[in-house]
């Protein structure tokens, strides 16, 4: 009898909890975005004021581009009394790396609205054209700003100056604009010329290279420092590596910098792959390029999430990743930096351009006796980095993820693990069984106790062995 109560006022509770969270994430959301349509204006005149460039607001201006037989594309922009065309006559860049969610992100209120008319209509009237399409041509929405980025791109020019007023021109977030190589930043550690083997490690997202070299370098024995070269990498946009303002930050350019400063630029020959978070997907997409260089594959939270059909996979993934309510706590800090444009921006001011008086005082908070480069990695990178990074990749490379894996599976045979934690509230447990269904020897390890960043973070010591073993086991298939 008692137990039948409790449950059924644990039931009652979870009822109102849920509600409660629906109701408060309709007021702050909406709020939010009234915040973020304000702040937009507010930094387009800071923009044209300081750097005397007036920008259009990326989610406010769009553009119909077609795509000719010629391979050209032809921009028309909307909402001018004569519509200003542009051709890009470059095949290098193409549309399909960019996602959607840069410029397509509907608001708070749209998306309620949107939600209550699927559930009112039971049909849904499909109107086909009797009209011939001709066969050469196609339309297609994208953000104005985007288009002068490649229009700029082409002809050797940058939309934004080297370094923007709303980032840090610190010599460590700049020091690669005293460099002619424009490769990125790597940690290299164990045997320069006689290495056996090579480790690529790829850190998440808003992380740097210390997220490895602080924690499980050290703790590698001597003899897998003899017999293997760790190789860890700062992302294009993070860390010590180059942060260049013109770059859109797809998943091609953070392929082809790895390719070219790590692949290359160490003769990278025979590898493995250890990968976290975001740098998971980055580490399929070179798994893929490289099916025969590739030993073994070390996923750690894999962030991936199967698109249903019928679904627009980079919508779809985006709101999994940030669902706009405010409880729990991960899903709201996931929310405000996937939607929010421009308050992203300014918490970008706030601490990436501000990073050296946040070190100042945790040191002298903590009394210089705690190690900071998990902050660090969070606050040194620029918003642009960081925004098109999570939209491009994350988001944008949604539809593409079943494909790597069904090669890694069919193509590859490397050695494929996954680590996750158990507490991990950024990216769910269920994404690393994903990929063992897409992968039926994949082993899936799950760390009880342990989050997104413990999992390595507090565990290196144990995390070291078990990718040693890794290694040695790959080594004799």
């Amino acid at each position: 009898m008692e137990f039948s109560v409790m449950c059924k006022t644990r039931h009652v509770l979870t009822l109102v909890g849920s509600a409660l969270n629906i109701v408060l994430s309709f007021i702050v959301f909406c709020f939010l975005d009234i915040l973020d349509f304000v702040l937009c204006f507010v930094y387009k005149v800071l923009d044209f004021c300081i750097e005397s460039e007036w920008k259009n607001p990326s989610s406010g201006s769009y553009s119909a581009a077609t795509l000719d037989g010629s391979g050209k594309i032809i921009v028309s922009e909307q909402g001018e009394t004569e519509s200003e065309v542009v051709y890009l006559t470059s095949t290098k860049f193409q549309l399909e790396e960019i996602s959607d969610t840069l410029y397509s992100r509907p608001s708070f209120v749209t998306e309620v609205s949107n939600q209550l008319k699927k559930l009112t209509f039971d049909t849904i009237t499909i109107t086909k054209s009797t009209e011939k399409k001709k066969p050469t041509r196609s339309t297609i929405t994208i953000n104005s700003t985007i288009v002068k980025l490649l229009q700029g791109r082409m002809i050797g020019q940058y939309l934004y100056p080297i370094t923007r007023w709303s980032d840090c021109d610190c010599q460590f977030c700049n020091s690669w604009t005293y460099s002619t190589k424009r490769t990125l930043f790597v940690k290299s550690d164990g045997p320069k010329d006689q290495a056996k083997e090579d480790v690529v490690f790829i850190h998440g997202f808003v992380s740097s290279s210390a997220f490895w070299t602080e924690t499980l370098f050290p703790k590698f024995s001597s003899k897998a420092k003899s017999i293997y070269r760790l190789l860890a990498v700062d992302l294009l946009g993070f860390g010590r590596s180059p942060k260049p303002n013109d770059s859109l930050y797809t998943l091609r350019e953070h392929v082809d910098m790895i390719e070219k400063s790590v692949l290359e630029g160490y003769g990278v020959r025979s590898f493995h792959i250890v990968a976290h978070s975001l740098g998971c997907i980055l580490a399929l997409a070179i798994a893929v390029k490289h099916p025969e260089s590739v030993k073994s594959l070390t996923l750690l939270a894999p962030p991936y999430y199967p698109v249903p059909k019928g679904e627009s996979a980079t919508q779809y993934v985006m709101r999994r990743v940030a669902p706009r309510r405010v409880w729990p706590p991960m899903a709201f800090c996931a929310s405000v930096g996937s939607w929010y444009q421009y308050i992203a921006r300014t918490i970008s001011l706030v601490l990436c351009k501000n990073h050296r008086l946040w070190d100042f005082l945790i040191k002298i908070i903590t009394g210089n006796r705690i190690r900071t480069f998990l902050l660090e990695g969070f606050i040194r990178h620029t918003h642009i980095a960081s925004w098109h990074t999570l939209h491009n990749v994350i988001f944008g490379t949604s539809g593409k993820l079943d494909r790597y894996l069904d090669v890694i599976r069919d193509r590859l045979s490397c050695e494929v693990t996954v680590f996750h934690g158990e507490d991990d509230e950024v990216i769910p447990l269920e994404c690393s069984y994903n990929v063992q269904r897409r992968i039926p020897r994949a082993r899936v390890k799950v760390v009880e106790n342990k989050d997104h960043i413990t999992i390595v973070v507090g565990r290196q010591k144990e995390f070291a062995r078990e990718l040693e073993e890794i290694w040695k086991k790959s080594t004799k298939n």
